[in-house]
């Protein structure tokens, strides 16, 4: 008989539920993990939520959504790379057998290759599941050329100011942040914050760009140096424009940060653990896994609640 695990289902776009879905039999190299908590992205899952989720490498419905998920270690097949006891990220699973896997991490239990899982400090608690969006900073400030730092940083959500907290652990010392929702200017005074209007003929010679919005290069490239690089690091469900004749006179570089790669976790682990970037303070709510649906609610509403937990282990 198949082992099954409770999870967040998303039905349909719109409908979610908290149920049993089938889990795969475990492989030489699986591992078995037991969840404690897992993150909700509102940005790659609030376009699934809303069904705006362009095509997708396995996208389909119903689906269990997730890929920043902390836990214990409960089985190892004979070749995995991990040992029982371990605590791990998970950046989602190896799927299940009754619904599709997108990303497949917010689940009791999941398999995954022991490949994808990523040993933490013992001590390591809900914060751990910040490290996926560490790295994706990392990654996005990584896309600047001979180590090259931004300037501007378009967003202040929760990787907005992971971008900029890593920014002034590497050196940054004028740094401004832009935020159009006045209730997300709070900040420690490492570096500014403000509305893109209020920003008055300032000009950026590097730019990262966190909104998602698909239209901000308009608003972007007046404000570029020449020669100067914008790099876009949030995800865009439309199509990318901008008004050529202003880019062309800025000679701009554009470029795509995406999936964040194994040097990048390496820096994001060091940045954490020495203490370099402090995160616990961007974990703004938490709820346990049976109260998931006001808690994706809430995630996806309040622009209050930056990064929002479920807690499984009452499950």
């Amino acid at each position: 008989m198949s082992q099954v695990a409770t999870a967040v289902v998303f039905e349909s776009p719109g409908t979610l539920s908290l149920r049993e879905v089938g889990l795969p039999d475990c492989d030489s190299t699986d591992c078995l993990v037991e969840i404690d908590w897992s993150g909700i992205s509102t940005g790659t899952e609030r376009l699934l939520w809303d069904g705006s989720m362009p095509p997708f490498p396995g996208l389909n419905y119903p689906l269990v959504p997730g890929y920043e998920s902390v836990g214990r270690v409960l089985t190892a097949g004979p070749e995995a790379t991990v040992t029982p006891g371990s605590v791990v990220f998970v950046p989602g699973s190896r799927g299940f057998q009754d619904v599709a896997g997108l990303f497949g991490g917010a689940a009791r239990q999941l398999v995954v290759n022991s490949e994808r899982l990523v040993p933490l400090q013992p001590s390591t608690g809900s914060e751990g599941v910040l490290l996926a969006l560490i790295a994706t900073a990392v990654h996005a400030i990584n896309r600047f050329e001979n180590g090259a730092l931004p300037e501007l940083v378009v967003g202040h959500g929760v990787l907005g100011r992971l971008v900029a907290r890593i920014c002034v652990a590497l050196g940054a010392e004028k740094l401004c942040v832009w935020e159009q929702n006045p209730a997300r200017h709070d900040h420690d005074g490492s570096y500014r914050v403000v509305a893109p209007k209020d920003d008055h003929d300032s000009r950026y010679s590097r730019i990262c760009d966190v909104s998602g919005d698909a239209k901000i290069l308009d608003s972007l490239l007046p404000r570029l140096h020449k020669d100067g690089c914008i790099v876009l690091a949030g995800f865009y469900h439309q199509p990318v424009q901008f008004d050529f004749p202003v880019a062309f006179m800025a000679e701009a570089t554009i470029r795509v940060a995406a999936e964040w790669q194994p040097t990048d976790l390496e820096l994001a682990q060091a940045l954490l653990q020495d203490g370099r970037i402090t995160v616990t303070d961007l974990i703004t709510h938490q709820y346990t896994a049976q109260e998931a649906a006001p808690a994706y609610d809430r995630a996806f509403s309040d622009p209050h609640c930056l990064k929002m937990i479920l807690d499984w282990r009452s499950l």
